[in-house]
């Protein structure tokens, strides 16, 4: 619906776009494939995947959808064109689309691979009504990628702008003025809002609060006590009032991990062991990239009804994979009594720059960290796991993803498997 001046030209107090790329994946694939436009195409992981991560709005116009197995897709809609996904281009597309959009304003917070939140409060004077700066968002994103569509919401915080966006797809534009909040989400499920989820709205329910004008009956004080901040934002969110600051900045990583599921009930140890040792290595390998290392790691395994494993200590602080292995093979020996296992999980939980300072009392480390260098080296250039222990040889054929927390640069430019 586009967006229709109400004659009050008065600059904004806070001025929020929120940039939501249409079917990004399925977009990405079109512009690659020309000859796939205007056809309905899914995508899903490796060509040999067969549950779709998502579908071109031609496609979901037959009924398919996200989570979808293709054979049922494929009755709905016998001409539906498979695509592998392709997390890289993915990664270079949107990168080109955030850099953009920083030409904008430098208030940019990444806030998926195809989202991103802009404050454009400071450039009314420069660029216009924020209605007019979310159209140049719109000729931006087009530009950067080469023919991505994308929707926007514009209103005077985070969370009124994502629910505005999603109003009007695609290719959409909706603005809610900041005096107009209030009033356009009173009737909407509390559910709706980003960050309120199934259980928090049953909460709620149980307190008479099931959309967002019942919100104002609830002390905020109540939700503050039960969720701390979290609560107090909840309650603001509802009367349009989301607090939340657009975050350009990348925080430090308070953890670096990598997990994977397995197939379900898996018994044999020699497989566990490979695929603990595919995690330990990808962990290892993304602390060495931005020069950290850690001291306490999380070593999961997930049985049917709960994880097998814990927080282990590796003393010195390491990145070096055979380090991490040694504590995978104690979860093993330990805990695990030959259950059937369903995911694996590594994670370092204290990541902090490594320094250039070595203890004179630890084993000479400088040869093992010449070698991890060159090794880094030649996986950058050749691909990952080019040079790797030779299980590894025996991994599972499943492409990379992105990692829902991907940003284009820093220590979250990572593609996860």
């Amino acid at each position: 619906m586009p967006y229709l001046p109400d004659n009050d030209t008065r600059p904004w107090p806070r001025a929020i776009i929120l940039v939501d790329m249409n079917a990004f994946f399925c977009s990405v694939a079109q512009i690659d494939h020309p000859e796939w436009q205007s056809r309905p195409v899914a995508v899903t992981n490796g060509a040999q995947g067969t549950c779709i991560i998502t579908s071109s709005y031609e496609a979901r116009a037959y009924g398919i959808r996200t989570g979808m197995r293709l054979q049922e897709a494929r009755r709905l809609c016998p001409q539906l064109i498979q695509i592998p996904a392709q997390p890289h281009r993915y990664a270079e597309v949107s990168t080109n689309i955030m850099d953009a959009l920083t030409t904008i304003t430098p208030d940019v917070e990444v806030f998926s691979v195809d989202e991103a939140f802009l404050d454009v409060t400071h450039c009314q004077r420069l660029l216009g009504h924020p209605a007019d700066i979310a159209g140049l968002v719109k000729r931006t994103v087009w530009e950067a990628s080469g023919g991505v569509l994308c929707s926007v919401g514009v209103s005077g915080d985070k969370t009124t702008a994502k629910y505005a966006a999603k109003l009007h797809k695609p290719d959409g534009m909706t603005v809610i003025e900041p005096w107009r909040a209030r009033e356009v989400l009173a009737d909407v499920p509390v559910t709706e809002l980003c960050g309120i989820g199934k259980g928090i709205g049953r909460y709620l329910a149980e307190r008479g609060v099931h959309n967002c004008g019942d919100m104002i009956q609830l002390p905020i004080g109540e939700l503050g006590q039960h969720f701390g901040n979290p609560g107090r934002r909840m309650w603001l969110m509802a009367q349009g009032l989301d607090p939340d600051p657009v975050r350009p900045d990348v925080p430090a990583p308070k953890s670096i991990g990598h997990g994977k599921v397995m197939p379900p009930d898996t018994r044999d140890p020699e497989v566990i062991h490979t695929f603990l040792l595919h995690m330990a290595e990808k962990v290892a390998s993304r602390l060495r990239r931005h020069a950290f290392h850690a001291s306490r790691f999380f070593i999961g395994l997930r049985a049917r009804d709960r994880w097998l494993g814990g927080k282990y200590r590796c003393d010195p602080p390491s990145s070096h994979g055979p380090d991490l292995m040694q504590l995978c093979r104690r979860v093993l020996h330990e805990q695990w009594r030959g259950q059937g296992v369903f995911q694996v999980q590594v994670t370092a939980l204290d990541p902090h720059p490594a320094g250039n300072q070595r203890d004179l009392f630890a084993p000479d480390t400088w040869r093992r960290d010449q070698l991890n260098l060159a090794m880094d080296a030649i996986n950058h250039r050749y691909g990952e796991f080019t040079l790797a222990p030779g299980r590894l040889l025996k991994r599972s054929a499943m492409p990379n993803v992105i990692a829902p927390a991907w940003k284009p640069h820093g220590h979250r430019e990572t593609i996860s498997k």
